[in-house]
């Protein structure tokens, strides 16, 4: 197709070429003006438009699940920290940040926590001991099947224990 005098092409941003919704223009601007470097390239604001778009994606589903947990169907400040302080790696990267209006996440210290009473330990120490199987063979051949069965248990008890130390 021919062009007329006047006549463009329509312009194509850089976030619809790059599959963003982030804008990938306003943050190659920012850096520029940021003095970050006398240089910038032209995939930088590219890459960095997708990973902010990825870590906002990321903390959006969390604190979405948050929302959904407290029964709620808005986001508010709470679901961001609960959603941040509970992630393993995003937690590290936000450890300094504090949110406004987030609280704290809920945690008792176990000291704080009432203790159990000396006879409800006496009897559970004693439903433990008195609740050992009976096992009424009725051929040796089963009973012996049946012993080697427990001692094989018992020994992957005690090297289970032993690799937890």
């Amino acid at each position: 197709m021919a062009r007329w005098k006047g006549q463009r092409k329509k312009a194509v941003t850089r976030s619809v070429k790059a599959g963003l919704q982030f804008p990938v223009g306003r943050i190659g601007r920012y850096l520029k003006r940021g003095r970050y470097a006398q240089r910038i390239g032209s995939g930088a604001p590219v890459y960095l438009a997708a990973v902010l778009e990825y870590l906002a994606a990321e903390v959006l589903e969390l604190a979405g699940n948050a929302a959904v947990d407290n029964k709620k169907t808005r986001i508010i400040p709470r679901h961001l920290l609960l959603a941040i302080r509970n992630d393993e790696e995003i937690g590290k990267l936000l450890a300094g940040v504090t949110i406004a209006h987030g609280g704290v996440l809920p945690n008792i210290n176990p000291v704080l926590l009432p203790k159990k009473t000396a006879e409800k330990a006496d009897k559970d120490s004693k439903s433990t001991k008195t609740t050992k199987k009976k096992t009424t063979a009725k051929s040796p051949k089963k009973a012996t099947e049946e012993t080697t069965a427990t001692e094989d248990t018992a020994n992957a008890e005690e090297t289970a224990a032993a690799d937890e130390e």
